[in-house]
């Protein structure tokens, strides 16, 4: 399979200039790289409300560096086009009015190219900025190019969620890379792993760890744990078609009232992109086009309501965001991330104690996306990036197949509404002791 580029050099405070630089080199590349295989007509179109197209991915995260870095830090920069700030803004209320988030898809103008040279623009002045800039201006520019570097990545991985769900309301389906096949590997029965409860300390710690995290991750904090069991693995395809074979979305006992509502209104039978043939044949549409069901892959693009209700089904529970990072802390960091160029959720290789809980897909906790104890909103445009975001919203995590190299950590907070299901999200049971 092919393989996409992993980014390597450190982004930590301490870096220098010139490894600071590379990264945001290799991660303003990458994203080039991934839009590779698009065309313009691709890139423009926009194929729900949840969604961006993939110009204005390439264009909103050259704006956050023009915005943030160039604008305030770069002596006598212009805009490199006044309408653009309007145009890319997503969310930021200090900086000014933007385009409706639902309309994105009607700008075909600025065109692909144009969006290239506005890169291409911001890229050269932001190198030249780092390379010549004091000291005292370097100290200001570093976090906020760091944290661009990161920002850019959460964007690698939404224009693939993006691009594949726009191309599967295309009739042809058109395949966003070569099929190739998946490992043939078994995943065995799913075990439990025991952890016996007391207390855990959970987050980022800043002022001890030397690396980036966002600030909704801090601060590291006590929680109390009941002693719990957590399943080896992620649920498998195979399983799923258990549950939907029991009746798991026509049978209301499973799910939670306003999942119950969701399947009534939305038609629900099956995990998005699934289908099954007139000879009964289940096939799921992915990045490298629509594919027979693998039986021992991961389940992917399940809404939290899906989730709880299989979990319900299972006569187990979803994870709390705490059991998940308590047990994450007993692995390593390794899985299938975007750099192995599989850009799906693939069967384990062996049947360890904790399989997959790094990549493949990110996993649905039972925890509510709010504020842990202590945390504080950033001042200025930046606090927006996270903190206002933490209402009615479900964590998830682990990251996925379409996650960059160096994007993820056991302490990383993913958020997403309970009924939305075009992320590559996948379940983990866990259970009380």
């Amino acid at each position: 399979m092919s393989v996409i580029p992993s980014i390597t050099p450190e982004t930590t405070p301490s870096a220098s200039r010139s490894q600071i630089l590379t990264r945001l080199e290799e991660t303003r590349a990458l994203t080039e790289t991934l839009c590779a295989p698009l065309t313009p007509e691709d890139q423009t179109i926009q194929s729900m409300p949840d969604a961006s197209p993939v110009k204005w991915h390439r264009a909103h995260t050259t704006w956050f560096f023009e915005t943030f870095v160039l604008t305030p830090h770069a002596q006598d920069y212009d805009l490199y086009d006044t309408t653009y700030g309007y145009l890319f803004n997503s969310y930021y209320e200090a900086i000014g009015a933007r385009h409706p988030r639902p309309e994105r898809g009607i700008l075909t103008r600025p065109s692909s190219e144009e969006i290239g040279k506005y890169r291409s623009h911001v890229n050269g002045v932001i190198s030249t900025l780092i390379e010549n800039c004091s000291e005292d201006v370097w100290s200001a520019i570093n976090p906020l190019i760091i944290l661009g570097i990161h920002h850019e990545q959460q964007h690698q991985e939404l224009l693939l969620m993006d691009i594949l769900h726009a191309f599967s309301c295309n009739p042809t389906e058109p395949a966003y890379a070569r099929t190739t096949p998946l490992p043939a590997q078994s995943p065995g029965p799913m075990t439990w792993k025991e952890f016996p409860g007391g207390i855990s300390e959970i987050g980022f710690d800043s002022r001890t760890e030397n690396e980036f995290a966002f600030d909704n991750e801090e601060p590291r904090h006590e929680i109390l744990i009941r002693p719990f069991r957590i399943a080896n693995r992620l649920a498998t395809n195979q399983e799923w078609l258990n549950f939907i074979d029991d009746g798991g979305y026509a049978r209301p006992e499973f799910w939670l009232a306003d999942g119950w509502a969701h399947v009534q209104t939305s038609g629900w039978s099956a995990p998005l992109y699934w289908r099954k043939s007139a000879d009964d044949q289940w096939s799921a549409f992915g990045l490298r086009g629509r594919q027979p069901i693998n039986p021992d892959a991961p389940v992917s693009h399940v809404s939290y309501y899906e989730a709880d209700a299989f979990a319900s089904w299972s006569g187990k529970r979803l994870p709390t965001e705490a059991e998940w990072e308590t047990a994450a802390n007993t692995i390593a960091i390794d899985g299938n991330l975007l750099p192995s160029g599989a850009l799906r959720p693939i069967p384990i290789s062996k049947n360890e104690n904790l399989s997959q809980m790094i990549g493949d897909v990110w996993e649905h906790t039972q925890s509510p996306y709010v504020p842990y104890p202590g945390f504080k909103v950033a001042v200025g445009a930046v606090g927006e990036y996270n903190g206002k975001f933490m209402s009615n919203q479900m964590v998830l995590r682990g990251g996925s197949c379409a996650t960059p190299a160096g994007h993820i950590r056991k302490s990383y907070r993913n958020f997403f509404y309970p009924h939305q299901r075009w992320m590559f999200a996948g379940v983990r049971l866990a259970e009380d002791i």
